[in-house]
């Protein structure tokens, strides 16, 4: 009897494992037989679930998000609180994942960056985390007073302050 295989979880989960290979190696390191030889599938393999690489850093950076989304606390814990637990899961990796955008954004022009699919996944939902947690109106400067703290956290090598008000 064939066995039976549920592609769009497999499709997913390539995508999950694949994304720790892009950190691990920045996008313009990594080719589809690197990837193929890390997930221990055929490059053809993996051909089938992705046509190229873009699409695979696409999957990847979808299944990243849906981890961001789904690791929060219940809307119940105070907005600080909430704040705190997002920076937290944000900071797992941050180095790594900040290094991989700006190696996949390399070259690109504004209107390129404001096109990339990629991109505007991973801003419309920490926009919209953010936005669930804040409120719509204070999103987008809460989301960047997060992403500088993080960044300062890492350029630092320590842990940086919050500014007064804590978001």
């Amino acid at each position: 009897m064939p066995k039976i295989v549920d592609h769009n979880a497999h499709r997913a989960e390539l995508a999950r494992r694949a994304a720790e290979y892009f950190s691990q190696h920045g996008y313009a390191g990594v080719s589809m037989r690197g990837v193929a030889g890390f997930l221990g599938v055929s490059k053809s393999a993996l051909y089938h679930y992705f046509p190229g690489k873009e699409a695979l850093f696409l999957a990847c950076t979808e299944q990243v998000m849906m981890g961001v989304e789904a690791s929060l606390p219940a809307g119940s814990a105070s907005e600080e609180a909430q704040i705190a637990q997002l920076m937290a899961v944000m900071r797992k990796g941050f180095g790594a994942e900040m290094a991989l955008l700006f190696d996949s954004l390399r070259g690109k022009d504004k209107g390129a960056i404001a096109g990339d699919e990629a991109m505007q996944i991973a801003l419309k939902t920490y926009r919209s985390t953010v936005a669930a947690i804040a409120g719509p109106e204070k999103a987008d400067e809460t989301l960047a007073m997060i992403m500088g703290t993080l960044l300062l956290e890492h350029l630092s090598g320590g842990t940086w302050p919050l500014p007064s008000g804590g978001g």
